[in-house]
């Protein structure tokens, strides 16, 4: 194809975009505003100003501070801060409750990209999302943690399971829960059904908040009883502490 037959069949591609952009319009999932050509799920001026917490570059961190004490984590970390009535709960609220399953993939790669050129994170061989009981995941239609582990996969070039890890209690929600109600609620709710595929394997332990860190908690003490194992961490948002 000649180059200025290309730049045609990409002008009318444009063109094409912009006439159906009319009837069925792009918009970021982050500011609800339209979604330029070429651009996906969120868009580059969101995805520069969205509160990012940069805690990937230190070992040590306001995300591992959480553990201290309580955890060997290797890392850990965060993309963004979460605030109420922010972007980021705004995205976060619409990848779990409104089906926009592409904002994990989205920020999985984004994110999943900075990681691995950390060298804390380099080292991790598989990567499992924090998993939901069968039946909230049946009522739900899918796990929207999944989608981050699998954006993150694409973008660290490591592979991902969702079924290495399981949730065997059908826990009460967390929302209204103290700090310590937390940790006792999900103290044995998960479990891992084949050892075997973890053992002597660095892990990224993955879910989409950090608020006590009970449940992540939970999953890496699991994780740990397997011989040989190491976890790490990394959330899509962190929040303020409850």
């Amino acid at each position: 194809m000649s180059f200025f037959t290309h730049n045609a069949m990409g002008t009318m591609i444009r063109i094409f975009d912009d006439f159906a952009s009319l009837f069925y319009p792009r918009l970021c999932l982050a500011c609800r505003k339209n979604l330029p050509y070429n651009q996906e799920c969120i868009c580059v001026h969101c995805q520069y100003h969205l509160p990012k917490t940069h805690f990937h570059l230190d070992k040590e961190n306001p995300f591992t501070e959480r553990f201290w004490g309580r955890l060997p984590l290797v890392a850990g970390a965060a993309l963004y801060h979460f605030s109420k009535g922010g972007r980021t709960q705004a995205l976060i609220h619409q990848l779990k409750y409104q089906h926009k399953t592409q904002i994990g993939l989205k920020l999985g790669r984004l994110y999943g990209q900075q990681l691995v050129q950390q060298p804390s994170f380099q080292s991790v061989d598989l990567i499992l999302p924090v998993p939901l009981h069968p039946r909230k995941k049946r009522l739900r239609g899918y796990n929207q943690s999944d989608f981050f582990a699998q954006g993150l996969s694409d973008g660290m070039q490591r592979p991902w399971m969702n079924h290495a890890l399981v949730r065997t209690e059908d826990t009460s929600s967390q929302t209204r829960k103290s700090r310590m109600d937390r940790f006792r609620n999900v103290e044995n709710a998960f479990a891992i059904p084949d050892p075997n595929q973890l053992k002597n394997r660095h892990i990224l332990l993955v879910d989409d908040v950090l608020t006590t860190g009970a449940t992540l908690e939970a999953c890496a003490q699991t994780i740990l009883k397997v011989e040989g194992t190491r976890v790490s961490m990394a959330t899509m948002a962190i929040a303020s502490e409850v």
